[in-house]
């Protein structure tokens, strides 16, 4: 069962119940405090109730009251400080509830339930710290359900943090453990997750999806003005519709139309966007929501990264390239006049939304340049996946829904665990610019006027697997197999109209580069790539050679 409410657990003094209320009032949820709904109940102070009916009199209401709100969805519970010892308790809480634990040192506790400047202050007597040397019996009794505590999914020290630092650790909290606290209703829709140590967050794939914006921001706990960032051929196929979902979903939208095209992922661009942001006075709170292909995910993410040191972001895909690979892993970026993408940062999204549907108003060439990243996924990880496009072709090109659903279902999986091993390109991650060193040439030589970024990727992995075979690690069938897999999808396997040492030149600016050296990653076999750095300019000018279409 997914998780629906947020639950605050910690010893007495903790501050449950001053920040569940915050929190309530950030997310726009309800709230529940189980110690001021029992004392509703028993008519009386609980220590009253306490000395005359004993401990387990109250605990049989707190466990009737538990069972009354477990099920509530969007609803932050504050629990008395002893709630969860009970095991039933604690067994109907977790199962919609997101359990965070508030900590505190004992003598932070004593400070708070017992304010040395004013010991007549009217501090609500707890019935089991009464008496004297109240700092020991809070020790011993905090060490009796430190245990208990222990279920917790996420603990927050709060010493020295205020009232609204902690609420929003909290929120935090529900925002890191993304698609596993989602609703059942849009979770179906759940391709995989990313799991990096910024966030964890959700990739969803269906038909249909862009109806469910809205409601899937909230189910992330997101909360404030939307600013849609578009372009100039997907805003007027898609924009007022998801405006509106928006709208009906409680939000405040506009939007910020760029015009299509790889020269617009510029920083005179993001100055625009900063500006149109700023006007308007947008706050941290406020969400970017990237509508388009990849260049507008790369652009929005990095104004979202940048504007006030970070925005709540989240991609929704147009595109089929965006959908398989630019939208997943976090990495945005403005492109440089020397080369593509040399200025960003490793950003994640709240969430990653793929509706294909979107798919069937895509130029066809724009279509076919997708396939190659799709391609990509089976060469560099999934031999079967690999055999299943193979044999899917014909029904992926006229994209016929359960295959599709599938392919990119698979793909969005393959990079995810991938960047859940190596977020930010460090080690295993590298594996996933297969074909991208000669297709970052070819774009930037060419001043990414005259190819589709998955058709420098095509000839791109073309290029690398005839340096595989060259250098002998590749036999000729899988370069010729390669071949026909990427033919059958109708993209381009040579290239024309670019200078070869334009195109070295580019290669050796490449953000990827190592300590001078290009990292160039090459194919053993299916499924089995590694990195060269040692690849000589002779064999990457005469592979070039045999690229170019005289």
């Amino acid at each position: 069962m997914q998780k629906t409410s947020i639950v605050l657990t910690g010893f007495s003094g903790s501050g449950k119940s001053a920040i569940a209320k915050k929190v309530a009032r950030l997310l726009k949820w309800d709230f529940v405090d189980t110690d001021a709904e029992i004392t509703k109940i028993i008519g009386k102070p609980i220590f009253e109730f306490f000395l005359q009916e004993g401990e387990e009199a109250f605990r049989r209401i707190e466990s009737d009251l538990v069972r009354k709100i477990y099920q509530r969805k969007r609803i932050v519970i504050a629990t008395g400080g002893g709630t969860v010892v009970d095991q039933q308790n604690r067994e109907l809480l977790e199962q919609n509830g997101l359990f965070v634990l508030l900590e505190a040192r004992p003598e932070t506790i004593l400070k708070r339930l017992f304010p040395e400047e004013d010991t007549s202050s009217g501090t609500e007597i707890r019935p089991l710290l009464s008496g004297d040397n109240q700092l020991d019996r809070i020790k011993q009794l905090k060490a009796l359900r430190q245990p208990f505590y222990a279920i917790a999914d996420w603990t927050i020290h709060t010493d020295t943090l205020s009232i609204e630092q902690v609420a929003q650790e909290v929120i935090r909290a529900w925002r890191f453990f993304g698609s596993s606290f989602i609703d059942d209703n849009i979770g179906e829709d759940i391709a995989c997750e990313v799991r990096t140590g910024e966030r964890a967050y959700p990739i969803f794939v269906g038909h249909g999806l862009l109806n469910k914006l809205g409601s899937m921001l909230k189910e992330m706990g997101l909360d404030g003005s939307v600013y849609i960032i578009s372009d100039d051929n997907v805003f007027p196929i898609y924009g007022r519709a998801v405006e509106n979902t928006l709208k009906q979903a409680g939000f405040a939208v506009q939007s910020l139309v760029f015009a299509a095209g790889e020269e617009t992922k510029s920083f005179a661009s993001a100055i625009k966007a900063y500006d149109f942001l700023i006007q308007r006075h947008v706050e941290r709170t406020d969400i970017i929501v990237a509508l388009g292909g990849g260049m507008i995910g790369d652009l929005a993410g990095f104004i979202a990264a940048t504007c006030l040191r970070g925005l709540p972001w989240v991609q929704v895909s147009t595109s089929l390239a965006a959908m398989v690979d630019a939208s997943i892993g976090g990495k945005v970026a403005v492109n440089h006049r020397n080369g593509k993408n040399l200025i960003g940062a490793f950003y994640q999204p709240w969430f990653v939304l793929s509706d294909i549907q979107t798919l069937s108003t895509l130029p066809s060439r724009e279509l076919l340049s997708g396939w190659a990243e799709v391609i990509k996924y089976g060469l560099i990880k999934d031999r079967d996946f690999f055999e299943f496009l193979e044999f899917s072709a014909a029904s992926l090109i006229e994209i016929k829904q359960g295959p599709v659903i599938e392919a990119i279902r698979r793909s969005a999986a393959i990079k995810a665990q991938i960047v859940n091993d190596d977020e930010k390109e460090q080690g295993t991650r590298v594996i996933l610019n297969y074909g991208h060193t000669l297709a970052h040439g070819l774009e930037t030589a060419s001043c990414y006027s005259q190819f589709l970024h998955g058709e420098a990727v095509s000839i791109g992995m073309t290029g690398a697997a005839m340096l595989s075979q060259r250098l002998k690690f590749l036999s000729h069938d899988i370069v010729k197999r390669q071949e026909n897999i990427l033919k059958n999808f109708q993209l381009p396997t040579s290239f024309t109209g670019v200078e070869i040492p334009e195109i070295t030149k580019a290669i050796e600016m490449d953000k990827k580069n190592k300590q001078g050296s290009v990292r160039w990653v090459l194919l053993e076999d299916i499924g089995k790539p590694f990195i060269h750095n040692e690849i000589s300019a002779q064999d990457v000018s005469d592979v070039l050679e045999k690229l170019k279409r005289k």
